[in-house]
């Protein structure tokens, strides 16, 4: 997917760059942020781990996140996922994280989100972004790599931002 290996590129080039790193949460995109910015030549300089959280439990064990900050905001909206994003950074320390949380299909999720719906979020100094995507197809594994590049996309976006 030449589109995620260029913005991954991208991120890889400004965080080497800078000395910066980060740290991924995601969910309905199953692995596949964190797979676009480790196939990256040299991640070991800003990569510093990548949690797939499927499920509160996960969210609580991988991420971090307290059972209060779960319940404050229900999964697959931009509240919640925005804390999942700055869980992440504190628990990994790093400067910048990027969060997704979603229906991938072909059904929507138990909150009534429809089949491609996700929230993607960044956290960074000073930098709170987030965006809903809306693909409108039951199509799980398209909708898997929608979200996995919109989220690096927000992230490229969050790093332009801030020069």
């Amino acid at each position: 997917m030449a589109q995620i290996d260029d913005v991954a590129a991208s991120i890889a080039k400004l965080l080497m760059d800078r000395k910066e790193t980060v740290a991924v949460a995601e969910s309905a995109a199953g692995g596949l942020i964190s797979a676009a910015l480790l196939r990256v030549a040299g991640a070991s300089a800003y990569f510093r781990g990548g949690v797939v959280v499927y499920t509160g439990d996960g969210k609580q064990r991988l991420a971090g996140m307290s059972p209060e900050q779960i319940a404050q905001h229900r999964s697959s909206t931009e509240p919640h996922t925005i804390q999942l994003a700055e869980t992440i950074k504190a628990k990994m320390g790093t400067t910048w994280a990027v969060a997704e949380t979603g229906a991938a299909g072909p059904t929507g999720n138990r909150y009534g989100d429809a089949a491609g719906h996700a929230a993607l979020a960044v956290a960074g100094p000073g930098v709170a972004v987030t965006r809903t995507l809306e693909t409108g197809s039951g199509d799980r594994g398209a909708n898997m790599d929608a979200f996995a590049v919109g989220a690096l996309n927000l992230l490229l976006e969050s790093l332009n931002g801030r020069r």
